[in-house]
């Protein structure tokens, strides 16, 4: 199931129904990364500038320099989770209607999250990634733990928020709750999968197309049992609800 979900992304990402927005997203991660190493440097200018080094140990401010642009790099490395996190939340409803409709056509389409709820799953998700990352950066000169406190944490974390945000264009709050912990095995390594991606130089670029694409053919197989062959959309839910 999810082999066959991984074959089925990487087959999409590439696809020319996704292509332009394969572009767009890579357009969007290099600008926020940008802006990002931007701010960092200025950060760090200011820093040097406060703290003037060069007058007295000017050996000291020329490696400070240059462990501050490999330092920036590996900051980069930490904060692409988060940065992944905003464009998939961006980019997720425009990818699953592709998906949806081009391999799944006889199955009710989702609905969009309403705007408000979707900022809220990405400015959380990034919240959460950023945080996780800058625990994991504080163990990076630890050989053996920084990368794998990295690479678990993410397949957690990016496994439970691509999933929701694939599985909330179907389900209320609460099942997709019940639907990751039935399946958080599954839903874990899935997570695993687009973490070892982030790892991969260049490649990690199409991270949020990958990801998203992954857990909407994820969940659509999750949800193929008779129990759970018709999942209950919100506008549904709602009117059995008030009924």
């Amino acid at each position: 199931m999810l082999i066959q979900s991984v074959f089925a992304a990487a087959r999409e990402v590439f696809s020319p129904a996704l292509r332009r927005i394969v572009w767009k997203s890579i357009g969007l991660t290099v600008a926020l990364l940008v802006l990002v190493w931007l701010g960092l440097t200025k950060l760090f200018d200011i820093f040097l500038n406060n703290h003037d080094l060069s007058a007295t140990y000017p050996i000291i401010d020329s490696f400070a320099f240059f462990l501050a642009g490999f330092g920036l790099f590996i900051a980069l490395i930490y904060l692409l989770p988060a940065i992944s996190a905003i464009v998939a939340g961006y980019f997720l409803d425009d990818v699953a209607e592709v998906v949806e409709r081009k391999n799944y056509p006889a199955d009710s389409p989702g609905q969009p999250l309403p705007f408000g709820k979707a900022l809220f799953y990405g400015l959380r998700f990034a919240g959460l990634s950023l945080l996780v990352n800058l625990v994991a950066l504080l163990l990076f000169f630890i050989p053996g733990i920084n990368i794998g406190v990295f690479f678990i944490a993410n397949a957690y974390l990016l496994g439970r928020e691509y999933f929701e945000l694939a599985a909330g264009r179907f389900w209320p709050a609460e099942d997709v709750t019940r639907l990751r912990a039935e399946h958080r095995g599954t839903v874990l390594a899935a997570g695993a999968v687009v973490a070892a991606l982030l790892l991969v130089p260049v490649v990690n670029l199409i991270t949020p197309i990958f990801g998203a694409a992954l857990m909407v053919h994820l969940h659509k197989k999750l949800t193929q049992n008779p129990a759970e062959r018709m999942p209950l959309r919100r506008d549904n839910h709602a009117s059995i609800e008030k009924a």
